[in-house]
């Protein structure tokens, strides 16, 4: 039976908190170092994945002894991040979402390639987010509800082109049938007025960003 989310734990930018948004029926993968991250927390991934090069090989052992399934490759000769063996892992369990922590931090190349993936897994009508202790990331190519979750604003960051057909509602800056194009910030920093608002487009893939200072 498919895992109803998968939560990955990739060697970005940890935290304690994220352990909070972990539920028992979670399907658990460690990339890298966050496979030691979650270990050393209490917690089991159901599979670790990735090069790890960033960890020692004491460290690598623990992981092999503690993991019930380990897939490690050559740092050196291969095509994907770890963060990227660990999604297309995540999309093979067929789960109706996944949570990613750890793809965002101080390597801008690694967050941007963390969060533009997401679209992969739109691809398979997967649900799909980036969360770190600053924001909570979505992408969507139809329709999206936006949760209250404690974040000061709602951003929309267009990731195709152009973006058309978008519609708010439940937002102090509302839109009807708008157009953003990359590049333009029309859609920075809107507040919701309500628990839920739902952002509906037409056309293109959005980025729907919850963030605070």
């Amino acid at each position: 039976m498919p895992a109803r989310r998968c939560v990955i734990f990739a060697g970005g930018e940890l935290s304690e908190l994220y352990l909070r948004e972990l539920d028992k029926e979670d399907y658990i993968i460690g990339a890298d170092r966050g496979a030691l991250f979650l270990i050393s927390h209490g917690i089991i991934p159901d599979i670790a994945v990735g090069d790890f090069d960033s960890i020692t090989p004491e460290e690598f052992k623990l992981i092999e002894e503690q993991c019930p399934k380990v897939i490690a490759c050559d740092p050196v000769d291969k095509d994907l991040t770890d963060s990227e063996l660990a999604l297309d892992l995540a999309i093979e369990t067929q789960p109706e979402d996944i949570l990613l922590f750890g793809v965002t931090g101080t390597r801008i190349d690694h967050t941007l390639a963390g969060i533009q993936m997401m679209a992969r897994a739109l691809q398979r009508q997967i649900r799909c987010s980036v969360m770190d202790l600053n924001n909570y990331i979505t992408i969507t190519g139809s329709q999206a509800l936006v949760q209250e979750r404690g974040y000061t604003y709602v951003s929309l960051v267009p990731v195709t082109p152009e973006v058309t057909g978008i519609t708010l509602q439940g937002f102090q800056y509302p839109l009807t049938e708008a157009t953003l194009k990359l590049g333009q910030s029309l859609g920075i920093s809107n507040r919701l007025t309500s628990p839920t608002g739902t952002v509906t487009i037409q056309s293109g893939l959005l980025l729907i960003i919850q963030s605070k200072d």
